[in-house]
């Protein structure tokens, strides 16, 4: 059975409210009518109207004290306003309360039926809207028990069986194979703060990755986070310079977090970049900011794509010579820079690069300094090189 609209009328003149349900009598719509705004407030709770009409000037609660309780009781409802003593102030304020709009009396059929059109369409819209908002929520909430099951419980079960052959082959492997089974413990260990980065970036819940904020040096995330993509990078034969001022203040924030912002971000201009290209990481302070940028010269992003990189599951159009994301890179590192404080830009044109920027607060003076890595890499001498 199809739904009718249903629209209620607010108004203490019973001639304007004949008028309006005679003028929508056989359009579709269950009309309901109240003479002032007590009675229309009960009838918002029990009619559950989609469209609401409201007198300013009535006896009693005075039409924008109904508009206000009407967006209390359910701000999807679209109200509009209908009165014989419209002013620009009057208005104003009705649509502050959150009126959709206002018609002033007297009016025309066509006019009352254009209206009551278009409200009916915005209540539409919203609805849509709310809908959609919903099925991305129940997304991620999926999105995240997959995660969950499908990625977190099979690497613990490995990570616990690698803490058990460390002890037990302790006496019988030498120091490199050691070294080599100590390294895939702790790889493994990062993908498991990746695992939880991500379900704290994809979940409402942002609050939660400042839990562990601490001062943290920039330069030390851009050091770690290098280390990560340097292997993936050797195999590109791509070059990773990496140029940090001395004696940058320090940042208020979760190291491990960053780290994996500046990995997605590094990773990123690695996997959009050609073989034997560059990819320039840099840190610098410009006043009370912290700015870190990763810049490349790769296949760069169309222009009409900008506004869309930093969203859950957005894949570009990939060029030559690169290769499709999964669309949650860029999304997760957004979330983790903004519950820093922070913000995160990027320049691009197709076959130009891309530079990405991350503006974060500096918190204060830091008194050490970390070298850049290495000529040559962190593991691979013989590879790409990290200068």
């Amino acid at each position: 059975m199809e739904i009718k609209p249903r629209i209620l009328i607010i108004d203490d003149e019973e001639i304007v409210l004949d008028s309006c349900s005679r003028i929508l009598d056989g359009s579709g719509y269950a009309t309901r009518t109240a003479t002032d705004g007590s009675v229309g407030l009960r009838q918002v709770a029990e009619f559950r109207p989609d469209l609401v009409f409201v007198d300013l000037k009535m006896p009693g609660i005075s039409g924008f004290e109904v508009l206000e309780r009407i967006r209390a009781l359910d701000p999807s409802i679209v109200a509009i306003v209908i009165t014989g003593y419209a002013t620009l102030a009057s208005a104003v304020e009705a649509m502050q309360k959150g009126a959709y709009d206002f018609l002033p009396k007297p009016f025309t059929p066509d006019e009352f039926r254009l209206i009551t059109k278009r409200g009916i369409e915005k209540r539409e819209l919203v609805l849509e809207t709310i809908a959609l908002r919903r099925e991305k929520e129940l997304l991620q909430e999926n999105f995240a028990a997959i995660i969950s099951h499908e990625l977190k419980a099979p690497l613990s079960a490995v990570q616990q069986n690698l803490i058990r052959l460390i002890q037990e082959l302790s006496d019988q492997v030498n120091e490199g194979q050691m070294a080599r089974l100590i390294r895939m413990k702790a790889r493994i260990n990062d993908l498991l703060k990746m695992i939880h980065t991500w379900l704290r970036a994809i979940s409402s819940d942002i609050g939660s990755i400042r839990e562990n904020f601490a001062p943290t040096q920039v330069a030390t995330a851009i050091s770690r986070a290098v280390e990560n993509v340097y292997p993936y990078a050797v195999r590109k034969d791509i070059e990773i310079d990496v140029a940090i001022e001395e004696s940058l203040d320090l940042v208020h924030g979760d190291e491990g977090t960053l780290v994996e912002a500046l990995v997605n971000l590094i990773g990123n201009a690695i996997r959009y970049s050609r073989s034997g290209s560059r990819v320039h990481v840099s840190a610098e302070q410009q006043a009370d900011r912290i700015l870190i940028a990763v810049r490349d010269s790769g296949v760069g992003i169309a222009e009409d794509e900008l506004p869309y990189i930093f969203g859950n599951f957005y894949r570009g159009r990939a060029g030559a010579g690169g290769e499709a994301g999964a669309g949650l890179g860029l999304a997760i590192t957004r979330r983790i820079v903004e519950a820093h404080g922070g913000t995160i830009t990027v320049t691009s044109g197709l076959g130009e690069g891309s530079t990405f920027v991350i503006a974060l607060p500096a918190q204060g003076s830091c008194t050490e300094t970390h070298p850049t890595p290495e000529a040559g890499g962190p593991e691979n001498p013989q590879g790409g090189r990290v200068t």
